[in-house]
């Protein structure tokens, strides 16, 4: 028995007109992500990252060579506000992490291109990032994972939709 499976119990007892069969599913989810979170956050800070730098970093990193993106580009891949980048790429860029310079093929557009020092910190906190995910799901067989996947795919288009 587990935290959610005592607070169904207690939800039976006090309103057993409800049909709280997906509390428990969206209740774990929620103590999943925020334990994952953290998590992966105490691997980030390992580098000297947090959460927010890190995905601009693997962002610019995955993109291919030269690792440059538009700030509408990063935005867009990122799904966050062009005031939140512009503060994570102030941050990054003042540590060195990347730079921005003026688009070949529009000066009027900025790129934001990934530094040789922060390939560097990227390689090393995804290597470190990769182990930690895989330790995160530790207590699942391949075939779990999959599963877990897939259905969590399915949630995730679904709520895309909406």
């Amino acid at each position: 028995m587990d935290a959610v499976d005592r607070i169904l119990e207690q939800w039976a007892t006090a309103r057993p007109d409800l049909d709280t069969s997906a509390m428990g599913p969206v209740g774990r989810l929620s103590r999943v992500f925020h334990h994952f979170t953290r998590r992966m956050g105490e691997t980030f800070a390992l580098h000297g990252l947090n959460a927010a730098g890190f995905d601009v970093l693997a962002t610019l990193r995955r993109s291919d060579p030269p690792h440059a993106l538009s700030p509408g580009e990063l935005m867009s891949s990122m799904m966050i506000t062009s005031g939140t980048m512009t503060n994570r790429v102030d941050q990054l860029a003042k540590a060195g992490f990347v730079t921005r310079r003026p688009d070949a093929r529009d000066a009027r557009r900025a790129v934001v291109e990934l530094t040789d020092k922060g390939r560097e910190l990227v390689e090393a906190a995804l290597a470190d990032h990769v182990e930690t995910q895989k330790s995160l799901l530790a207590a699942l067989s391949g075939d779990e994972i999959a599963q877990l996947d897939a259905a969590l795919s399915k949630l995730m288009k679904a709520a895309e939709e909406r």
